[in-house]
């Protein structure tokens, strides 16, 4: 079983923001598998997919990006998962928009989902798919910047990134962290 887990604030005022990187590549692997079955479960949307036989579940946690970690740490342990089965997907804004980075490990960097999710699931040995999502312009302050829509210019670029991720997911999925790394992050 795999746990795939997009990062995001509920609700339609930030469906587009910066910060809901996470939930819309979610949706779009939710699209590609044609899933219609969300349940609300362990203060979570949670969809269930096979892919090549094994279980795959997609997840939108509903406690807003600070406490992330609280529904991923319920569904963790329900369903006695390893730490490696947990695919973090969010946003980072060290990386440009429309830029990724596939790790296998890692601190939070500062952000405060990834934060809670290492305080609920106790390690930070879970993969993770990082969506860059750019600096905040001068004179903003992080919050404003997470919480703002992509501009015009950047939806596009976005919309492509979200696509373009479900077969890097999926590799990971499939042939594990290491070998997506080598295939899907940017060679120097």
């Amino acid at each position: 079983m795999k746990i795939i887990v997009g990062l995001g604030n509920p609700g339609d005022e930030y469906a587009y923001t910066r910060h809901n990187i996470g939930f819309m590549t979610v949706d779009a692997l939710a699209r590609h598998y044609e899933v219609t079955n969300w349940k609300n479960k362990f203060d979570a949307l949670i969809a269930e997919v096979k892919l090549n036989g094994e279980t795959i579940l997609l997840v939108k946690p509903q406690t807003y990006m600070n406490l992330s970690g609280s529904a991923v740490g319920q569904i963790f342990r329900w369903y006695k998962a390893e730490l490696n089965d947990v695919i973090a997907i969010y946003d980072d804004m060290d990386l440009p928009v429309g830029k990724i980075r596939l790790r296998k490990r890692g601190s939070s960097g500062g952000h405060r989902g990834v934060e809670s999710m290492l305080v609920h699931l106790g390690k930070e040995e879970f993969p993770r798919v990082r969506i860059g999502i750019g600096r905040p312009q001068a004179g903003w302050t992080v919050n404003a910047h997470v919480l703002a829509n992509f501009t015009r210019e950047e939806q596009d670029v976005i919309a492509k990134v979200v696509t373009d991720l479900v077969p890097a997911v999926e590799s990971i999925v499939q042939d594990g962290i290491d070998k997506a790394m080598n295939k899907f992050n940017p060679k120097k």
